[in-house]
């Protein structure tokens, strides 16, 4: 296992290179710095910092107002709270009104694990999916999350993204990402039997379990849809032209996420073959340690090569 890092972390750090540059960049968080990591924020600006406590529908209303005046507001709590709790404010302030606020949430995913079934949030992307104006971003690694939290700040709009608890291991190198353009999947491997479309904490599941299916005689693609929405329709018609069997990972609902996207996509052109969605299969999950609860719910990379075996 290479070197980990926490991606709340690295947004923590890239808010401040931010800031540093563009005195527009604000932060607020809900009560919730210290896990978030925009105390590092608050900490080199402590007047472009909101600490708005537990009230995190007034959070969104307050920086949907800012974005009015020109500033640029980061906003940070847990999933479960953005979108789970604010969804009218996002609905109505930021993603009807076209807002420049910027959603970045942690502790998304059942690998949460000991805050329980209450802070698991796995319906985050369905929400926020259905919503006009959002732009939506699944970090795979801490380059990346760097690179997404730039985006995020240099183009306009309304934008959710986020990362789990757990540290991650790194996948890129910076040079691999200078190209980076909103609307592209990474393809990080071609494959001519099986393709695995994977995001956020299980890209890298995706890799390991492709590198064993490639020892099985299996050729794997590994896509990563870091850029859930806009979708990039382009990729997945290209993937099912090539390979017989699709299987989408996400530490998500199996509902309304990844897998829903690109099943709506594959419906609409006529796939033929054989597709499969790996995630939460509609259910709310136990407290646990998060690898017990990943071996549990069947999103290990042992899970993954057993289903893609199956598929071919």
């Amino acid at each position: 296992m290479g070197k980990l890092i926490n991606p709340r972390d690295v947004y923590g750090d890239t808010l401040i290179e931010l800031g540093e540059s563009n005195p527009n960049i604000v932060a607020l968080d809900a009560d919730l710095s210290k896990s978030t990591k925009t105390c590092k924020f608050c900490y080199r600006f402590p007047n472009r910092f909101f600490n708005m406590g537990i009230a995190e529908a007034n959070m969104i209303s307050v920086a949907a107002g800012l974005a009015s005046c020109g500033k640029i507001p980061f906003v940070s709590t847990f999933a479960v709270f953005v979108p789970g709790r604010t969804y009218d404010q996002i609905r109505m302030s930021v993603a009807y009104s076209d807002m420049n606020v910027k959603l970045f949430s942690t502790h998304a995913g059942v690998s949460v694990g000991k805050d329980g079934v209450s802070h698991q949030m796995l319906e985050d992307l369905a929400l926020m999916r259905v919503l006009p104006n959002m732009k939506i971003f699944i970090p795979s690694d801490p380059v990346i999350t760097k690179k997404i939290v730039y985006l995020m700040a240099e183009n306009k709009g309304p934008m959710y993204s986020r990362v789990g608890r757990e540290p991650m291991e790194i996948i890129y190198d910076e040079k691999e990402l200078e190209d980076l353009k909103i609307r592209r999947m990474l393809h990080i491997k071609d494959g001519d039997d099986l393709a695995l479309i994977a995001c956020g904490t299980m890209v890298k599941n995706a890799i390991e379990a492709g590198k064993e299916l490639e020892k099985k005689g299996i050729s794997t693609g590994i896509v990563d849809a870091w850029n859930l929405k806009p979708f990039d329709n382009h990729t997945i018609d290209k993937i099912a032209k090539k390979v017989n069997a699709i299987l989408t990972i996400e530490e998500h609902s199996v509902i309304g996420g990844l897998g829903g996207a690109v099943a709506e996509r594959l419906s609409e052109t006529g796939y033929k073959g054989g597709f499969i969605r790996m995630g939460i299969n509609d259910m709310f999950c136990e407290s646990g340690d998060p690898r017990d609860l990943l071996e549990k719910y069947g999103l290990t990379i042992k899970h993954i090569v057993n289903q893609a075996e199956k598929m071919v």
